[in-house]
């Protein structure tokens, strides 16, 4: 196991009814940016139940975040933080809310081009210099609720890049697994995928000995193969959408993370496609991530066969037949899950596709990517020209 240490200070508040808490976990006094996406708050009921709890304070609203959250939005955003002297921030949404309300956070008080927090991927860690904030999660997906991180998007330049920072972890996460019943079909869809996909990028790399670990990432892979198809089809089902979320949550809180290797690269090249063609992130990672295994079967193989044995009990005479039906399970759940895995499924305009990444990483110097760094431009190339 790989020495770590652990932080998260985020009060994590779930269960029915849990937004009736707001008022004491808001600092007395503040004066509030209620920060949300594109108004579904509205229809659900989440909205006037968040507005009733804070009728003690002084709140001023900012609507309109974006899925991918474009960095020319939330800069108005920090606008309004600044003359109106916000002193907190609620985001009340999903990942890309959330995403959003930490960009904000860090950037009313950085002192340089807030691009470069983008650009040069800026790590906040000083707490005097963030806006704090909380949020009330109305969509599982990203575990951003319980975590530092978050992916911004620059509209000019078509790109999708990570900022972070032990600064940026919510004050408190308010988790009402009730919100999943007003979600439609396809956002319960990619946030079992994505969820899914957080756990795969911390779990499938290579064995070290980080027991615990696995057991509790194949915890959440099982949960979710098991709920997965119900809860699309049931999510007012009470059993089901408490599993989602707290699943959802528990795959980036940087619990699993600990003591073992880290990928990533799935979410790097679907960063990409994202931002050229707006596909969803999740279905951006059950594009790309098949073929990752594929291209990295070397790499992974070991994991993949644990994995295959463990989530779908497949049987075999080698490593390499039980990996390999492993990323055929994969590739089975995620079109169970409604998922399109070809990159031609989801867009037209995809024969440049691996030429274009490949050029955008090199200039940033993304040159070995994955847990052995061991992914070069080649093989990315090779992974999307796969996933065509």
């Amino acid at each position: 196991m790989l020495n770590f240490e652990l932080y998260n200070p985020t009060n994590y508040v779930f269960g029915k009814g849990q937004t009736e808490k707001l008022s004491k976990l808001v600092p007395a006094n503040a004066k509030i940016l209620l920060a949300y996406g594109g108004g579904s708050i509205f229809k659900n009921g989440v909205h006037e139940a968040v507005v009733a709890a804070l009728k003690d304070f002084k709140i001023i609203e900012f609507g309109g975040i974006e899925p991918n959250p474009r960095f020319e939005t939330l800069l108005k955003a920090v606008e309004i933080v600044k003359n109106e002297n916000i002193t907190f921030i609620l985001a009340v949404g999903g990942g890309s809310v959330i995403d959003g309300v930490k960009f904000i956070s860090g950037a009313t008080h950085y002192e340089g081009n807030p691009i470069d927090i983008l650009k040069k991927k800026v790590l906040f860690t000083d707490l005097s210099k963030v806006i704090p904030f909380g949020t009330v999660l109305t969509l599982p997906a990203t575990g951003s609720e319980m975590n530092s991180g978050a992916v911004v998007t620059i509209e000019a330049t078509q790109e999708k890049l990570a900022i972070g920072g032990s600064a940026l972890f919510p004050k408190f996460s308010i988790c009402d697994p009730t919100v999943v019943s007003s979600l439609p079909k396809r956002q319960i869809q990619n946030g079992i995928i994505d969820a899914y996909t957080h756990v795969m990028e911390q779990y499938l790399t290579y064995p070290t000995d980080a027991l615990l670990q696995d057991r509790i990432a194949e915890g959440i892979l099982q949960t979710l193969v098991e709920i997965g198809p119900s809860v699309v089809e049931n999510p007012s089902d009470y059993k089901l959408a408490s599993n989602f979320m707290w699943s959802a949550t528990m795959a980036l809180n940087g619990l699993i993370q600990k003591g073992v290797p880290s990928d990533w690269a799935t979410h790097m090249i679907g960063h990409e496609l994202t931002a050229l063609y707006e596909i969803d992130h999740a279905r951006t990672l059950a594009i790309i991530a098949p073929n990752l295994y594929r291209v990295m079967f070397e790499t992974k193989k070991d994991k993949l066969a644990q994995y295959g044995e463990r989530i779908f009990h497949v049987t075999g005479n080698s490593v390499d037949e039980k990996a390999n039906q492993a990323i055929e399970k994969t590739v089975e759940f995620f079109h169970k899950m409604g998922m399109k895995t070809k990159l031609s499924e989801n867009t037209n305009d995809y024969q440049k596709t691996a030429d274009f990444i490949v050029n955008r990483f090199d200039e940033r110097g993304w040159k070995a990517l994955g847990e052995k760094q061991n992914i070069t431009l080649e093989k990315v190339k090779e992974i999307v020209e796969m996933s065509y």
